[in-house]
């Protein structure tokens, strides 16, 4: 049901020039809530009006397509956030010099789990395209899309 459910929000928030970030399906079986979350493509901050036009889109989309969700939903549609998911190699490009949590095997020195600062994306090993972030202590550490289990941008409330 959620690989049916993105794709349709996908390509609803894709004619708005929008890209989903996340996609979380929760609440009960009698009444599910999909969560959405999207970004602008153009980069600029996700207003109210945005999220009013990807919520008529979305809920149109699924009410002509009775068996994407069964019976009554709640329908979810907001910005990323402050810790949005870092997902694609292009996430990581927008936010380097950014502090992000990663979890990830490669980290395993630090209990898999980590507040790193994202250094850049490179192209070292083989033309193939990694992650280089650094550590608290200033380590490098080189990872492929794939190492990465969960990433979010790390948010720090300044006093």
């Amino acid at each position: 049901m959620k690989h049916l459910l993105e794709h349709i929000v996908t390509e609803e928030l894709e004619k708005l020039d929008f890209e989903l970030t996340e996609l979380r399906v929760g609440g009960s079986r009698a009444r599910p809530v999909l969560d959405v979350r999207f970004d602008r493509k153009d980069l600029q901050k996700v207003a109210v009006g945005d999220c009013e036009r990807a919520s008529r889109a979305i809920e149109a989309r699924l009410d002509l397509m009775p068996g994407a969700i069964d019976g009554r939903y709640v329908l979810e549609v907001s910005s990323p956030g402050m810790e949005r998911p870092l997902r694609t190699l292009a996430d990581w490009r927008r936010f380097a010099g950014r502090r992000a949590n990663v979890k990830s095997a490669r980290l395993a020195g630090l209990g898999g789990r980590a507040e790193v600062e994202i250094v850049r994306v490179s192209d070292e090993e083989g033309g193939v395209e990694h992650i280089v972030v650094r550590d608290g202590t200033g380590h490098e550490h080189l990872m492929a899309l794939a190492d990465v289990d969960d990433a979010r941008l790390a948010f720090h409330w300044k006093p």
